[in-house]
């Protein structure tokens, strides 16, 4: 599931939830798709991170 599905389809849980309450296999649909939400934001999160490049370390290389 992409995750502009997989918001929407937590939205319209959300949504469900406080209007009329969630069935038990909804609830365990949301807690998942949460989680699979979490997962791959901090997957990117980490990517970007790791992906920082400081000035400084490349000022020292070069006066190496």
């Amino acid at each position: 599931m992409d995750m502009e599905k997989l918001i929407a389809r937590i939205n319209e849980l959300s949504r469900k939830n406080k209007q009329d309450g969630l069935t038990q296999e909804e609830i365990v649909e949301r807690d998942e798709l949460r989680r699979r939400y979490l997962d791959n934001f901090r997957r990117n999160f980490r990517q970007q991170l790791d992906s920082i490049k400081y000035v400084e370390d490349e000022d020292d290389n070069i006066k190496h």
